[in-house]
């Protein structure tokens, strides 16, 4: 071990060989770059080894594990490396206090209660507390009488200090939001989509709306600032382009630090294969696109290995098997890129937003799928599989599904749509999700997706009477999903936020 300082018990030097780092991070395995205090690594890459309590943060996790910590490319608790790239903070702690402060909304919350509500010391508040402020993640909120005592300062998010980009790959459809830390809508575009037009194509054009989100949010929130340039893309809401998606009313941000977003983002950068720096496009309207956004989430058909970020065969698209999607989409934006099943992504964002921790979410639309929330979690299965809902048999000798089987929900379910039956696709659908209900004993049903928007009284209802007839007297609510108008996209934005307040997606929602 050379070049090494402890102070407090944590490392702030930096550690060469096979260093055991006593509460600074790395446990019994190699730490090659700088180690932290707080229980972090924020500069190297641990190979082979184990972070007890941190956070990988800064470098790359290869083959080790992150207990107790949050490690870009894994879950909490989970393996990092060769996962997902997802955002991390500096220690878990800190994702703690801030997922607090976005539960606590515009009226704030006193550093006494954060210590009360985390378990966490005073001081150890005051610190995490601190930092954020200074990162510009974190700002006074004014101050709250108390009993016994003087006025306790609060404290609120600064929504505008971060945002993320989710992405809905639909079979004809490409659908591209910009959500705020708070998970506020801020841009939204939609534009038509051929996903069998070839995997370069698919690719280049979620590329070209990833940029011109951003633009979009970078140049009105320049705009209310006067020209600017420092403005960060959460700064507010903005509208869309006419003809591309639905207006978004203005919302008053508050500069940020720039460095805060980078610190989040510079060893999933590593990760992900790309250098750091501004897209030329976006430089050509003026606006410093890389510096806030935390990352983009994708979402599209199953079945998918989310881990690996690669497709299956999606039925009727089998050229996407095998496509280093994820790989390929971080190489063009020079982003961190998340890839999920459609509809885990929309049932991870409705759990985010409150909607029950035992649930199933079934969204028909070019397809049928479903997302579960079973005790918590978000249910994947033992290979991703879970939740082709669409494809279990109900008439053995039914229509021939484009999946090769027959009697299939999702052929079922769509033949009666293409014939203009409204009733009967419910009626279907209604079989299916009794199925799930009386397997899974989940407390409601939710419906969406495009289908379900276009007809949401006809299905609920229809849904709703075939799920009542065979719940054997349990009252299980069927309700549309709601949460707005793109619940997959924004919960493919969410697959980049949740972990940076400290959501595992792999297992705990909130």
């Amino acid at each position: 071990m050379a070049d090494v300082e402890k102070r407090n018990g944590d490392v702030t030097g930096v550690a060469r060989g096979d260093a055991a780092v006593t509460n600074g991070g790395a446990t019994g395995g190699t730490a090659t770059g700088r180690a932290a205090t707080d229980g972090t690594v924020t500069g190297g890459a641990g190979t082979g080894g184990a972070v007890t309590g941190g956070t990988l943060a800064g470098g790359v996790g290869t083959g080790g594990t992150v207990t107790g910590g949050v490690g870009a490319g894994g879950a909490v608790g989970g393996t990092a490396g060769a996962g997902a790239n997802l955002p991390v903070l500096r220690s878990y702690n800190a994702a703690l206090v801030l997922d607090l402060l976005r539960a606590a909304g515009d009226a704030g919350i006193s550093r006494l209660e954060l210590a009360e509500r985390t378990g966490l010391t005073p001081q150890a508040v005051s610190k995490i507390t601190a930092r954020l402020r200074t990162e510009g993640m974190a700002t006074e909120a004014g101050r709250r009488a108390s009993t016994g005592g003087k006025p306790r300062t609060v404290l609120r998010l600064v929504p505008s200090a971060a945002s993320a980009v989710g992405l809905h790959l639909d079979r004809d459809e490409l659908t591209a939001v910009l959500v705020d830390l708070s998970g506020a809508l801020v841009a939204v575009r939609t534009v038509p989509l051929d996903l069998g037009a070839g995997a370069a194509q698919v690719v280049e054009t979620a590329a070209i709306q990833v940029d011109a989100v951003r633009a979009e949010a970078l140049r009105a929130a320049r705009a209310r600032a006067g020209g600017r340039l420092d403005m960060p893309v959460g700064a507010g809401r903005v509208g869309v382009t006419p003809g591309t998606g639905t207006a978004v009313a203005p919302n008053p941000g508050t500069a940020v630090a720039p460095g805060a977003a980078a610190s989040i983002r510079a060893g999933i950068s590593a990760q992900a294969g790309v250098r750091p720096g501004i897209r030329a496009d976006l430089v050509a309207d003026g606006c410093d696109g890389s510096r806030d956004v935390l990352g983009v989430g994708v979402a599209m058909p199953g079945p998918l290995d989310h881990r690996a970020g690669v497709p299956g065969r999606v039925t009727g698209f089998p050229e996407w098997e095998g496509f280093p999607l994820r790989e390929a989409l971080a190489a063009r934006l020079q982003l961190p890129v998340v890839l999920d099943k459609d509809t885990n992504a929309a049932a991870l964002g409705l759990a985010l937003r409150g909607a029950g921790d035992s649930f199933a979410y079934l969204h028909l639309g070019t397809g049928l799928g479903a997302g579960l929330v079973l005790g918590g979690a978000l249910h994947r299965g033992a290979r991703t599989g879970a939740g082709e809902f669409g494809h279990q048999v109900i008439q053995l000798d039914g229509p021939r599904c484009d999946c090769g089987n027959r009697g299939c929900i999702e052929a079922l379910c769509l033949a009666a749509l293409a014939r203009g039956d409204l009733p009967e696709a419910a009626r279907v659908l209604g079989a299916g999700a009794a199925n799930l209900v009386g397997l899974l004993d989940i407390d409601r049903v939710l419906l969406g997706g495009r289908t379900i928007a276009a007809h949401e009284a006809c299905f609920v209802r229809g849904v709703g009477a075939v799920v009542a007839e065979r719940s054997r007297g349990t009252v299980i609510p069927v309700t549309a999903a709601g949460g707005g108008p793109h619940p997959v996209a924004e919960g493919a934005a969410q697959l980049v936020l949740a972990p940076v307040f400290g959501h595992r997606r792999e297992s705990e929602l909130g």
